[in-house]
């Protein structure tokens, strides 16, 4: 199938996105029945049933005229009239075979027919099974306290288990019911945003699905309400769905995770599902257990479908994620359009590489400055090469690098006394992964290799050994050329560090040489959405991106990243009405415990920002999904943005008062009332001329000439400067080598739908 490689391409799949935000598809003909897929899109079927819609032709039809075949199989029994709508009939078509099916719909000889295909319990996009794969059901704890059980096959699947909690008065924690026919006299009321006042009982369903254990919890009481189905969706739900994922990355990798990254029913969910809201989520979507954001896109596709063919079709769908939650709420959103109605994130990061490469940056520069340092370049010096605010903020972004490096045990010169992000931890496993799996260079080249290309090998490809290719390059790269030009660093000293920075092997080891990314894998990145482009989905969705964490000393949650996503976003698009930008947030040592001046009212900065923003966020979703206008999705969600739906910042008080001011990434005042209160730094390549974007894995090059710099070369260091860089140097003013647009539902493989690498044929 042709891929979408244009903005138009890419704008008409947006416009096209499925019905109730999951799928559609249909082969009616005129005056004949209307065949629409609810639960999901024809191509992308999972779970062996689909939910179906199917229209009467004008005239309308009674039950006993409709007859629905599925692969010729009766399945007419499983339809019902759709109370709300008229002329409608409902069912879940189960059953389904593995690869394409048939479903035909007659109405007094009037007959329709579609075809979907069903792929089960996965893989249908993500490509071929990792291995090796570590089931983990056998730990999971259910609401109960008691485990989900051994696995009862090699797809690590376990029975579906429901039960039933409920908050007692004047509690702020789930109790398990005691019994499912009678609630207990202590039970509270919560009042939902639809307006219904009810039990406080929340149904948890846990299970598994494409080798992962998902949940969905709702407000339901079993002693009251209808068994739940389509037709019949819980009295308590007020028909919002919010995904949610957990965060984290490193040791994200051949596990299926004992936990969730983030429950469905504690804490701030808690409230939610007492507002009415239903949540969803899989231990897949919590990147500490797997860092692999293409992976979670499609968990998350067939944690939705279940999830409409258990309940209903929701009125709209968010996504909910902080740090490594807010990467894959973004990366799913772009490269799955249509999935999410809108986004909710904070501790923003705009992919998991982004932390990858430019920690790979700073750990060369740190492995210079310890190690190499051929011209006297302080410490001082280099954390202005690096961006950063401080020693610590570089050393902490440097030590994440480890996430790279294959090689377990290794240590690093890379302070770490004083962070609380802990050491440098290559080749870092979750305890489940058993010795013999893991890889040694020496003793087991075979094995698992723990690094974010690894586990993305499906898209990245792998090399003759059997490792994930890198996207990595620093080639042109002039390190400290802000610096150069400012007067920070010498000429001399310019160029002995550009001289002597080097890379990395594919084993993470340090190498003479400028390290090449494989130009294959860092399109696949592109298309796939590892990198986001931030063209697909996102152009069409409200994105509320909050600080929560505001530290530019410590833990590399910093506010460039921010930044970065919103400049993609602005590249991509044009402009970014469709997105807003809160700042203020707690310290990591608020988090740690430790005492130091302004707790209270960072705290205070985050209740009221994370309180006010959801409200406007779900009033601004809400307003555009209800315009029923034909212009452009994009059009509607910046029409329908809230007045109060602004950029700005807040006061640092335990009374925080809201700025309202466009946020800019500066580190002083001059910028803003809000630099000056939140200011933001940078990182290394930033420095090196490439904008706050971080966008591109490698540039494209220009010719060396001594007229681009501030400073004068003497005719030796002009020399040096041309052997230095024998290829040329980055030209920032273009797009990136292989920089193309995300694919919409990229695949690779199994599905041959915008099949875009198949590793398989490698």
């Amino acid at each position: 199938m042709e891929k979408p490689s244009s903005k138009a391409a890419l704008a008409a799949a947006v416009a096209g996105v499925m019905v109730a935000a999951c799928g559609g598809h249909s082969e009616s003909t005129p005056a004949a029945p209307d065949i629409t897929l609810l639960s999901s899109k024809a191509d992308y079927v999972a779970g062996d049933s689909v939910l179906v819609d199917i229209a009467a032709p004008a005239g309308g039809a009674i039950p006993g005229q409709l007859k629905v075949l599925a692969n010729d199989a009766n399945v007419s029994a499983a339809f019902a009239p759709d109370p709300a709508h008229a002329g409608h009939f409902v069912g879940l078509v189960a059953g389904l075979k593995p690869g394409t099916n048939v479903i035909s719909a007659d109405v007094g000889g009037r007959a329709a027919t579609t075809h979907v295909t069903n792929y089960g319990n996965g893989p249908m996009l993500s490509g071929p099974r990792t291995t090796p794969f570590n089931c983990q059901t056998q730990d999971f704890v259910l609401p109960d306290g008691s485990r989900l059980g051994p696995p009862t096959d090699a797809n690590c699947s376990a029975p579906t288990v429901v039960q039933y909690l409920y908050l007692p008065v004047g509690g702020n924690t789930l109790k398990v019911l005691p019994d499912t026919k009678a609630l207990p006299a202590d039970v509270a009321t919560t009042t939902t945003t639809s307006g219904a006042t009810l039990p406080f009982v929340v149904r948890i369903e846990t299970g598994t699905m494409n080798r992962g254990i998902y949940q969905n919890a709702v407000l339901f009481n079993p002693a009251k309400d209808a068994a739940p189905s389509a037709l019949t969706p819980p009295p308590g739900w007020n028909k919002g769905l919010i995904a949610v994922h957990g965060t984290g990355c490193a040791t994200g990798w051949y596990i299926q995770g004992a936990a969730m990254g983030v429950s469905p029913y504690t804490a701030t969910n808690l409230k939610r599902l007492g507002e009415g809201y239903a949540v969803f989520t899989n231990t897949l979507n919590h990147p500490t257990n797997s860092c692999n954001a293409h992976l979670a896109g499609e968990t998350t596709l067939m944690g939705k479908q279940h999830f409409i063919k258990t309940f209903g079709v929701p009125a709209f769908t968010v996504s909910v994620g902080t740090s490594g939650g807010s990467y894959t709420s973004l990366q799913i959103a772009d490269a799955f359009p249509g999935l999410f109605d809108g986004v909710f994130i904070d501790a923003t990061f705009p992919d998991a590489l982004a932390i990858s490469m430019s920690a790979m940056d700073d750990k060369l520069l740190n492995h210079y400055l310890t190690v190499i340092n051929g011209s006297g370049v302080s410490e001082q010096q280099m954390v202005a090469v690096s961006g950063h605010k401080s020693a610590r903020a570089w050393y902490d972004l440097a030590v994440q690098s480890g996430r790279t490096d294959p090689v377990s045990g290794r240590t690093e010169t890379i302070p770490t006394t004083g962070s609380f992000g802990g050491g440098y931890a290559a080749g870092a496993f979750n305890a489940a992964v058993p010795l013999p799996q893991r890889w040694d260079a020496t003793t087991n080249p075979g094995g698992a290799r723990a690094t974010v290309f690894d586990v993305g090998r499906n898209v990245y490809g792998v090399d003759a050994q059997g490792y994930g290719l890198r996207p990595f390059d620093n080639v042109g790269v002039q390190y400290g050329l802000a610096q150069l030009s400012d007067g920070t660093l010498t000429v001399d000293q310019f160029l002995d560090l550009n001289e002597k920075i080097g890379g990395y092997d594919r084993n993470g080891n340090y190498i003479a040489a400028r390290s090449t990314g494989s130009v294959d894998a860092i399109k696949r990145a592109y298309q796939v959405g590892m990198q986001l482009g931030a063209n697909g989905g996102l152009a069409a969705i409200p994105i509320f991106d909050l600080s929560n964490f505001y530290d530019e000393d410590n833990y590399y949650h910093y506010q460039w990243f921010h930044f970065a996503m919103r400049e993609r976003l602005r590249i991509a698009n044009g402009d970014t009405k469709n997105h807003v930008m809160w700042r203020g947030g707690v310290s990591f040592a608020d988090l740690f415990g430790i005492a130091t001046p302004g707790r209270a009212e960072r705290a205070a900065v985050n209740a009221k920002a994370q309180a006010d923003a959801w409200a406007l966020f779900v009033q601004w979703v809400k307003a555009y999904k209800a315009d029923p206008g034909t212009v452009p999705q994009r059009d509607k969600v910046v029409a329908a943005k809230p007045a109060a739906v602004v950029d700005g910042c807040f006061t640092l008080s335990t009374t925080p008062r809201f700025i309202a001011e466009t946020q800019t990434p500066a580190a002083t005042g001059a910028a803003g009332t809000c630099n000056a209160i939140w200011p933001t730094w940078t990182y290394p390549r930033a420095q090196a001329g490439e904008s706050i974007a971080a966008d591109k894995l490698k540039c494209e090059l220009k010719p060396v000439s001594t007229g681009d710099y501030k400073v004068a070369f003497s005719a030796a260091q002009s020399a040096r400067l041309q052997a230095i860089f024998p290829s040329g140097v980055c030209d920032w003013s273009k797009s990136g080598v292989n920089q193309v647009p995300v694919v919409p539902y990229p695949s690779v493989g199994p599905s041959p739908v915008n099949l875009v690498f198949d590793i398989t044929t490698q």
